[in-house]
């Protein structure tokens, strides 16, 4: 039987969510700068002798077969070449509903994983296509870099961005995804920018406005974090908010003061995923 193998999932950004409009199935079209973290969940895959897919630990708010992770592996088993039963325990970092990936890139860590341990064969480009079914940010982490999106998230051109610090501020007030984005003041009608334009100009949070009206504790984090710096900004949908800094000293200052009731990280801004790399490494 195989060894276990520990993989990150790591936590994304998105530096801009330009909403250019909604399409006839109901998902909507847009633009978004996928930044990755050195930050994030941790799963272990654990073969075993029997064909049981065990989850742990339980997470009390979510049923296992609403589970990603739990998805996700259904998705994979019928490509399996070898025996399917697996214990895959999440050491979770990253808080629910922050806008911060966490269970999309819990998902593609997975797929990636069971891809491997289950002699699956299956590419990259495959398992992106596997990813989508489970999430518009799920291929953003299977590709494993940071990216360009357009369309509902899928199209995806890999960015280098500059090595930056982030403070990253989580109130404990989780934001509906789905309640944003059927929202009838949701700003649906942002005209498409080019990569360049991003690069010279920045953009903007779409959701920020609505989400800071309908979640008062998203406006507090935003108004206490531009203290600190003027680009400061929601992630997604949020509710997580961030700032960012030149140098980590600067970021941790400012997690030095931050109040106790929000949780925070600073992390360092990445360009690939510390999981796919690992796998490469192991291969």
């Amino acid at each position: 039987m195989n060894k276990p193998l520990t993989l990150p999932a790591p936590a994304k950004l998105n530096l801009c969510l330009h909403i250019l409009g909604r399409r006839p199935d109901g998902y909507h079209e847009l633009q978004t700068a996928f930044q990755l973290l050195d930050y994030g969940d941790r799963l272990t895959f654990s073969p075993r002798a029997d064909e049981k897919l065990l989850l742990t630990p339980d997470i009390p708010s979510l049923p296992p077969e609403e589970n990603l992770i739990w998805r996700a592996a259904q998705l994979l088993k019928p490509f399996a070449q070898t025996g399917t039963g697996m214990h895959i325990e999440l050491s979770k970092h990253l808080p629910m509903g922050g806008g911060l990936g966490g269970g999309s890139s819990n998902a593609a860590t997975t797929l990636l994983a069971l891809n491997r341990l289950w002699h699956c064969d299956r590419s990259n480009e495959q398992l992106q296509q596997l990813g989508l079914q489970l999430g518009a940010d799920v291929p953003v982490f299977v590709a494993g870099h940071s990216a360009w999106a357009e369309g509902i998230g899928e199209r995806l051109s890999p960015l280098k961005l500059p090595e930056r610090w982030f403070l990253v501020l989580t109130p404990s007030t989780p934001v509906s995804t789905a309640e944003i984005f059927c929202h009838k003041d949701l700003t649906r009608g942002t005209a498409p920018i080019t990569v360049a334009a991003f690069f010279e100009r920045g953009g903007k949070n779409d959701c920020q406005p609505l989400v800071r009206r309908l979640y008062p504790e998203v406006d507090k984090a935003l108004i206490w974090l531009e203290k600190f710096a003027s680009n400061a900004t929601m992630s997604g949908t949020g509710a997580s908010v961030f700032a960012i800094f030149e140098s980590e000293a600067e970021a941790q200052r400012g997690l030095s003061q931050t109040p106790k009731q929000w949780s925070a990280f600073v992390a360092r801004g990445i360009n690939q995923s510390p999981a796919r790399q690992q796998l490469f490494e192991d291969n």
